[in-house]
Order: C-alpha cells, then sequence, then structure tokens
C-alpha cells in the first residue's frame, strides 16, 4: 500500500475544494474583466475567494494580490519593492527557499548587495546576526516563517519590529506555515506576505501576496491592470476559487488538523528514537535520556533527546507536520529511492532542490557537517495519513538502514 508522506512538496486537492472548482471549469466560463453577466459571475467568485484568503491570515481583502504560485509572490514582493526603491541592501535569512533567493540574486545583478542573517543549530534566526545586518540599514528583509525542511518557525513579530526600527520593508514566505499554524498578517508586523494554495490542499498554479496597505509595488507583469493593478493578467478563476475554498476550510478545521498532525508526529518520532544513529534535526519536545515524551509546542516542553541535534534544552517550535532526519552513514538519495519502491513517498529536503545531490543549505546553516547534511530525509505529514501509515514507514525505514548499511559493509569488505 503507497503512503505518501511529502505534503510540504505539495498536498493532494481536498475533494470539497474541487467540488468548489468544477462550476468554473464546466460551465461558468466567462472572463472576470467582461462587464456583462458572465463577466460577473466570475467576478463574484473572484472577491469571494479574496475574501476567504484575506480571513484566513486576518488581512483584509483589498489586501489580496492573487499570483501563479507562490514563487511568484516572493518574486512580486522583493522586485516589486526594489523597483520602486534607489538600490541598496537586502537582507534575508540563510534558511530561505530558493524561490526567495533567486529573485535577490536577480536584485543583486542589479546592483543590490545582498546580506545573509545567520541562524542558529535549531534553525532559528540569530538575533546577534539579524542586529548586525540591520546596522547596514537594508531597504528590504525577508524572513521565512517556518522553515520547509525542518519546519523550524521564526519569531516573525519580533523580527518585524527590528526590521521596521531601522525603516525596512518586511516580507515574510509564509507558504508552509498558513494552514498548518495560525497566521495574522497585522501581528506578524510584516509588510508582505507570501502564500500558495496547494500547499493547503488546494490547487497548484495559484498563490497570492498580502500587501499593506501603504505599500506601492511595480508589476511583474504589466497590461490590463487587473489584481488592482499589480498583476497583469486574466484570472484563473477556477484556481482562485480553490485557493478561496481551501483558505476557508484550513482556518475551520485548523485545530483538528493540528491535534491530528502533532499525534502523528509524536508517534513518528518515538519510532524514529528507537532507530540507532537517526538523528532528527530541530526536534521540539522530544524524549530525554531520561524517558520524557515529546509534547504540543504548547507545553513548552523543552527536553531533548540523545538523537536530536542541537543543543540540549533549546529546542526549537516546529510545523506540526514535519520532521526532516539523518541516518550517518546512508546515502540520503538511495534511502529515498528504496523507500519510494516500497511505496513511501518522501523527500531529501526541499522538492525544488531534490535530486541535486547537494547537501541541504539549510543543513549546512544550522553548522550540521556536510557529509551529514547530504544524508536527510524529510518526512511531511498531512491530514490523509494515520497511525498506521507512520508505523509501516518506520518499519519500512529500518528495513531499508539495515539492507542499506549490510550492502556497503558486503561492498567494503571485498
Amino acid at each position: 500500500m503507497a503512503v505518501y508522506l511529502d505534503h510540504n512538496a505539495t498536498t493532494p486537492l481536498d475533494l470539497r475544494v474541487l467540488e468548489a472548482m468544477l462550476p468554473y471549469l464546466r460551465d461558468h466560463h466567462g472572463n472576470a474583466s467582461s462587464v456583462h453577466a458572465y463577466g460577473r459571475v466570475a467576478r463574484n467568485a473572484i472577491d469571494q475567494a479574496r475574501e476567504q484568503v484575506a480571513v484566513l491570515v486576518n488581512a483584509q481583502s483589498s489586501q489580496v494580490v492573487f499570483t501563479g504560485c507562490g514563487t511568484e509572490a516572493n518574486n512580486l514582493a522583493l522586485k516589486g519593492v526594489a523597483a520602486r526603491l534607489a538600490a541598496g541592501r537586502i537582507a534575508v535569512s540563510a534558511v530561505e527557499h530558493a524561490s526567495l533567493f533567486g529573485p535577490a540574486r536577480a536584485l543583486e545583478r542589479q546592483g543590490w548587495i545582498i546580506d545573509t542573517v545567520a541562524v542558529d543549530d535549531q534553525c532559528r534566526v540569530s538575533m546577534a546576526s539579524l542586529s548586525e545586518v540591520l546596522s547596514h540599514t537594508p531597504r528590504i528583509v525577508s524572513v521565512m516563517m517556518a522553515n520547509n525542511e525542518t519546519g523550524t518557525i521564526q519569531d516573525i513579530p519580533a523580527i518585524s519590529a527590528q526590521a521596521r526600527r531601522v525603516g525596512a520593508i518586511m516580507h515574510t514566505d509564509a507558504v508552509q506555515a498558513a494552514g498548518k499554524i495560525p497566521v495574522d498578517f497585522p501581528a506578524s508586523g510584516a509588510h508582505l506576505m507570501s502564500l500558495s494554495a496547494h500547499k493547503l490542499y488546494g490547487p497548484k498554479g495559484v498563490g497570492a501576496l498580502i500587501v499593506d496597505k501603504s505599500l506601492e509595488l511595480e508589476p511583474l507583469l504589466h497590461g490590463g491592470g487587473h489584481e488592482m493593478g499589480r498583476r497583469g493578467g486574466t484570472e484563473n478563476v477556477a484556481g482562485i476559487v480553490g485557493f478561496g475554498a481551501a483558505a476557508e476550510l484550513a482556518l475551520n478545521e485548523l485545530a483538528a488538523r493540528s491535534t491530528h498532525l502533532y499525534k502523528l508526529r509524536d508517534l513518528l518520532e518515538t519510532g524514529l528514537r528507537e532507530l540507532s544513529g537517526v538523528v532528527i534535526f530541530a526536534a521540539q519536545g522530544c524524549a530525554s535520556a531520561m524517558g520524557g515524551r515529546s509534547r504540543h509546542p504548547a507545553s513548552r516542553d523543552t527536553s531533548a533527546s540523545m538523537h536530536v541535534a542541537g543543543r540540549a534544552g533549546m529546542a526549537a517550535e516546529r510545523l506540526p507536520n514535519t520532521v526532516l532526519i539523518g541516518v550517518p552513514g546512508i546515502d540520503g538519495e538511495s534511502l529515498l529511492m528504496n523507500l519510494d519502491r516500497k511505496g513511501i513517498a518522501v523527500s531529501s529536503g526541499s522538492a525544488c532542490a531534490s535530486g541535486s545531490g547537494e547537501p541541504s543549505h539549510v543543513l549546512l546553516a544550522m553548522g550540521v557537517d556536510p557529509d551529514l547534511a547530504r544524508r536527510v530525509i524529510r518526512v511531511s505529514l498531512g491530514q490523509g495519513n494515520t497511525p498506521e501509515d507512520v508505523l509501516r514507514f518506520t518499519a519500512v525505514l529500518r528495513e531499508q538502514i539495515d539492507y542499506l548499511q549490510a550492502t556497503a559493509r558486503s561492498a567494503w569488505n571485498t
């Protein structure tokens, strides 16, 4: 039986979301810019979805700009702000997604200077490093809300407060956070926030950028005046409707989903701690060497296991669904492929970098040895997963580790 454990890469489309989309794929084909009845149906559907997405992050509907994906939202955030400013400095954390580093490097070729904010061994932004970087008065600061590999949650309100103090525009990539933890745009202190539908059981091909009302952005796509003049192009009505439906479901079911995922993660980490040598990166509240139990982050249990990478008593809060592990002596890509042959779908980190053979830049930034950083597997749980899925994964993982270790010993002896 196949087991899908790669929900940080993408989630399956919720059937209720599909039902909401179907009329706009099958019956209502109007262009939302048209003034006739067909167009008004499409426009009303987009307006409703805009409100649904806004409510998910406690924003106003006028602040929601629909994009083609989270990557476009990140590009619009950085390039859209930079185009209205003289070239200066941009501060980004060392563990950002490739869709953030990409536009930052593009701006670097246009004369911008990129400063990198360091993280600690739990993947949290170093406030000392942030203070040092902010002393150079960057024009833009970007720090992701939750890391896509480790699941570590950043203290965005504190980071935003520091950024605003030096007059910087603050952006946060909340693609992995929205739908998994409470996200509040005003409380975050950010001027800009990126979202993506397919990370919360919505369709691929649609994202959003939440924009502070005081901010002026230069569009990436000109023409037509769509999205309040911030993103030209005929709207993907069915995709936007799906995003709205997914956002509403995510908000309404957030507590239940979170409880379900925390229980699965506890079960998963209990099983992983029984596997000799397996390292859990940035693990929150794992059992201590004295036999403590994993808990919901709200319990503030800071015990640490001998199998947990990082300083004892200093574990970071993480997304409820994300576990990043390393297996010393086992190639991560080989392990991933062997698991795939057994019907287990996981990744070796970010889906965008999977298969590159390069060590995780996130783990390198955390100070992890490059050799171990090549030997990682990311497990990201979802609503459709069950305790049986978790138990099957840990059993197959144990089997494959034993097999690969035996194969390596045999090759060495010959």
